[in-house]
């Protein structure tokens, strides 16, 4: 298999002396979702933001498509324009229509015609169930529905590899799977993504990867099956525990409350 990802000793301090990485080893072959999950302030979301160099690493090397990212020289806005990254937050432009704010990438940074470029964005707007708000505006938008026109921004540029940061923490509960669903739709199109999540039936059921993170460190990783119904780490354990039971108390509420 392809190897689109490969990551060697990652690390990432800050100025605070902070160590938010402390080493991290992995790699991601063509059409791998891999799942990320972890306490909060495990370092989830600064892996995902060196992985596209949006945070310099300290340390440690990063490939994409055999091109290595942390090399002296690269030009990383151009190997960037292959890594999609879909935000918690959906940062779309509030003053631009939907399909622009999909179209406007591919025309500025691929140079594509403006024709071309809009007929790919009605497309991609069809594919995640939007196209019938094309002339809409950021703000006439549920949650739900703004976080599927970041989606189908980021598939504007083609990427090879999609970076989900949490994409459903800033939403209603009522919002979330419509967003899993076109997730889910991706990665039976094969596409490579790694996804920060807190939806842990989600991630066992999208991922055939799972990485555990703690402290900065890949505490441990391997199938879905193996990390939900035996991991080998007590802290494992102990999280999906509280994280899994809380969602449980949680479905027992909202059935209590109809």
């Amino acid at each position: 298999m392809v190897k689109k990802l490969i990551v060697e000793g990652l690390k990432k301090s800050f100025n605070t002396g902070f160590e938010a990485l402390n080493g991290i080893d992995m790699e991601a072959e063509e059409g791998d979702v891999i799942a990320v999950i972890g306490p909060s302030g495990s370092g989830k979301s600064t892996l995902l933001r060196c992985l596209n160099m949006l945070e310099v690493p300290t340390e440690g090397r990063i490939f994409v498509n055999g091109i290595e990212l942390t090399a002296p020289g690269v030009d990383i806005n151009k190997e960037r324009r292959n890594i999609g990254m879909v935000f918690q937050q959906f940062n779309l432009f509030p003053h631009l229509t939907v399909k622009r704010n999909v179209s406007l990438a591919p025309t500025d940074l691929k140079h594509t015609g403006k024709q071309t470029a809009e007929e790919q964005a009605m497309a991609l707007l069809r594919r995640v169930g939007l196209e019938d708000k094309a002339d809409s505006y950021p703000r006439q938008l549920s949650g739900g529905q703004q976080q599927r026109v970041a989606i189908a921004r980021t598939l504007a540029m083609e990427p090879s590899l999609i970076l989900f940061d949490e994409p459903t923490s800033a939403l209603d509960p009522e919002m979330i799977n419509e967003v899993l669903h076109v997730i889910q739709d991706l990665a039976h199109s094969g596409m490579t993504m790694l996804i920060v999540t807190h939806e842990m039936n989600f991630a066992r059921d999208i991922a055939n990867k799972v990485i555990v993170l703690e402290n900065g460190l890949i505490l441990e990783q391997g199938s879905p099956e193996q990390i939900f119904q035996n991991p080998r780490e007590p802290r494992t354990r102990q999280f999906l525990s509280m994280v899994l039971g809380a969602g449980t108390a949680k479905q027992n509420v909202n059935a209590s409350n109809p």
